[in-house]
């Protein structure tokens, strides 16, 4: 499965250190061989995926793509952007 990145997602990765970054890489090599389909509350069309305990990964599918929307380092970060569509 091909990975694509949005600019959002590129920019929160950047901002985290080497070890995070690490945990990120190794899901996103796991999503794109094998996706798992949790989906978003609220009727959101993204799907979520759990890098560590606090981290958030935020994507998406089509077709044979996967499209990594956003990434979080800490929860309260995630529940900032999750809110806003409340």
């Amino acid at each position: 499965m091909k990975v694509i990145f949005h600019e959002d997602a590129l920019k929160d990765i950047q901002s985290f250190d080497k070890a995070l970054k690490q945990h990120f890489a190794g899901h996103v090599e796991k999503l794109s061989k094998m996706p798992p389909r949790r989906h978003m509350k609220f009727g959101l069309p993204f799907h979520v995926e759990n890098v560590t305990r606090q981290a958030r990964l935020i994507y998406n599918e089509r077709g044979d793509s996967l499209y990594i929307i956003r990434c979080f380092g800490t929860h309260k970060e995630y529940e900032r952007w999750y809110n806003s569509f409340e």
